[in-house]
Order: C-alpha cells, then structure tokens, then sequence
C-alpha cells in the first residue's frame, strides 16, 4: 500500500461516515466535527457502519489522497462508536488496515543498556 511514512500521525474517526463521500465530504467532516486540520499530513481514517470498509484521507503537499479498502469475508475491528477519534501508531494502523485485530499490537518494552565497567 502507497503510505506516506512511519512518522505520519494516524486517527481515526469513531463515527461511521456516509461512504457516498469524497473528498470534500471527508475534508469538511475533519474541519467541522473532528476539528482538525485536513491540511498537516495526519492520516484521517474513517469507517463504514457495517464495519467492513474504510476510507483514508490524507493530505500529501501536492493534493488530497483517498484510499479505500473493503473487507470480503470479515470486518474490520473499530473501537466503540462514539463522538471523537482516536490515534493509532503506525503498526496498529498496519494491523487494522490488514484485516487484523490492532488492539493486540503492542509497543515492545525496552530497558537501557547496563554501563559497562
């Protein structure tokens, strides 16, 4: 998949949209009710109400880019509908984006190194 990059900020919508939307649609949902900029490079992720499609919407420097992905046989997995959004890391992204569950992506715990002496 066409991805912008590993630092991009990623969040998701938790209302479904109206899939008849386009670009515009997407953009004055961002403005007007997640109120955020449509215009930093965030990738906006929206889903369907049954759960089986999304939309991506992002910007790239040159022009909004919208992808759009349907599951065949399963839904994705979306946190509880409610007003709001929700940030995701890049991996959980990839996991949601996949099919998978995200919710079971997690950041590997590191320690620091011992000084050596």
């Amino acid at each position: 998949m066409m991805f912008p990059s590993n630092r991009v900020r990623v969040l998701v919508s938790t209302q479904p949209v109206d899939f008849r939307k386009g670009h515009d649609g997407l953009t004055a949902i961002v403005s007007s009710v997640l109120r955020k900029d449509p215009f930093t490079g965030t990738v906006f992720v929206f889903r369907s109400r049954r759960a089986d499609r999304l939309k991506l919407l992002y910007w790239d420097g040159t022009g909004l880019v919208m992808a759009y992905k349907r599951l065949e046989d399963t839904t994705f997995t979306w946190p509880a509908i409610k007003d709001g959004m929700m940030a995701l890391n890049h991996a959980q992204f990839e996991a949601l984006f996949a099919g998978l569950d995200w919710r079971r992506v997690k950041a590997l715990q590191t320690r620091q190194p011992a000084a050596a002496e």
